[in-house]
């Protein structure tokens, strides 16, 4: 129950520090929802401590509901249009901006149904929407596949021994059964790990098996985020390798039924020690928004979205993002915020003039996406080789197999190749 409540003021804490008015509500009411049913579980308990914490899970859900309704009204004096992009953090199940990626959840779907249990690997640039898609695969999927997503940057990474890895990361699977399919998972006491850590993980995996696949045709899908967090803990020595990887083999080789997913931004190629644990892995590529996904994330983020662009304006977000999720929402959101100040008469329609204007101040706020990409993803070399194309202006265009007109490059082809490979640069024909 603490935990509960725990999670519940995180969750506030979460909320509040959105930029946004309207996600703050979306993500108040997703919190008075959950709080709204501890409540409900209270007043059936029959337990002593249900008699104490009631009132207090019960004034709590006031407070949210008070929050929400003040939110709402003063949108309302306002006439603010509502920002409902999410910037910088994945997306939820329960936010309605998610669009797209259709294509890539039936690929995942018909891989499940191969019969030779091949693991799948989903990798692509940072920001591009991993995480987004794999915490919306509850409804991407079929019911009769129950999806655990477990995000490898946390607690399983940073565990001391391989007890730690292993209970964090049946810890994961029954927080998203819980969060993708409102499933309770078998419990899994913290001592059972101590003597033989590997032989509990698997006594527990036949539980879960027992409890999720009730029915011939279901299955689990296991969703390994952020893969490049446990390598890291793999090549620190904290974890050895052969036992987790192999582990991990173990679990594809001999549970069936259980399909494993992993997320990076990085292929098998570029990790050796894992693509000999993972034969055959079939390999998907998440990249930008397809034109139409872009379109509906820029016209129609939400039901009765407000704003509307001339069709000049909605060239130019596509034409400067090139439907790069992050960078798309990015801008949007600059906008929003932009035609916010303005008068009324000129409010909710949005021309070119709007999105090059909010293009300096989306630069701003999206500097620690750059310094990412410019400190952990390039070489020094390919660092200074974009700075030199930038010189050129927009729209200049390398020609494949030709010499590049920038200084210190003749020919830059196993830069542009990384680029390439990174998606900093994208290879278009010309004519």
């Amino acid at each position: 129950l603490l935990r509960s409540i725990r999670h519940v003021s995180l969750d506030v804490a979460a909320a509040l520090s959105q930029r946004s008015s309207y996600n703050q509500r979306l993500a108040l009411a997703t919190t008075g929802d959950r709080l709204n049913g501890l409540v409900r579980e209270l007043t059936r308990s029959t337990e002593p401590y249900a008699l104490r914490f009631r009132p207090v899970a019960h004034h709590w859900h006031e407070i949210i509901v008070s929050k929400v309704e003040q939110l709402t009204a003063l949108a309302a004096v306002r006439k603010e249009i509502e920002d409902p992009y999410i910037i910088g953090i994945p997306l939820t199940a329960t936010q309605e901006i998610f669009v797209g990626r259709e294509a890539i959840s039936q690929r995942i779907e018909q891989l499940l149904l191969d019969g030779r249990h091949p693991p799948v690997l989903i990798y692509g640039q940072r920001r591009m929407g991993k995480t987004s898609l794999l915490n919306n695969m509850g409804r991407l999927l079929p019911q009769r596949i129950f999806p655990l997503f477990v995000d490898l940057q946390g607690p399983v990474a940073f565990a001391a021994d391989h007890a730690g890895l292993l209970y964090n990361l049946a810890r994961g699977m029954q927080r998203s059964a819980y969060d993708q399919r409102g499933v309770l998972l078998p419990e899994l006491p913290r001592p059972d790990f101590s003597a033989d850590a590997f032989t509990a993980f698997d006594l527990w995996l036949d539980a879960v098996e027992k409890c999720l696949l009730t029915t011939p045709d279901s299955q689990i899908l296991l969703m390994l985020d952020e893969f490049e967090a446990l390598d890291a803990a793999l090549q620190m020595g904290r974890f050895t390798e052969a036992l987790v990887l192999g582990m991990i083999r173990h679990v594809i080789q001999h549970r069936q039924r259980i399909k494993v997913l992993l997320a990076g931004s990085h292929t098998l190629d570029e990790f050796r020690r894992w693509s000999g644990y993972l034969l055959n892995a079939q390999v998907l590529h998440l990249s930008c928004l397809e034109v139409e996904e872009a379109r509906q994330l820029i016209l129609n983020p939400i039901p009765n979205f407000p704003l509307r662009y001339d069709e000049d304006a909605t060239q130019r977000v596509f034409s400067l993002t090139y439907g790069h999720p992050f960078l798309l929402q990015l801008l949007c959101s600059e906008i929003i915020a932009l035609k916010n100040n303005q008068p009324l008469p000129e409010r909710f329609a949005v021309v070119v003039a709007d999105v090059e204007t909010a293009v300096p101040s989306a630069l701003q706020r999206g500097t620690l996406f750059f310094a990412d990409i410019e400190l952990n993803q390039l070489r020094p070399e390919e660092v200074h080789f974009l700075r030199q194309l930038s010189q050129k202006g927009e729209g200049f265009v390398i020609e494949k197999g030709s010499a590049v007109a920038l200084p210190g490059f003749s020919s830059p082809d196993g830069v542009v190749s990384n680029l390439l490979l990174r998606e900093i640069l994208r290879e278009t024909a010309v004519g």
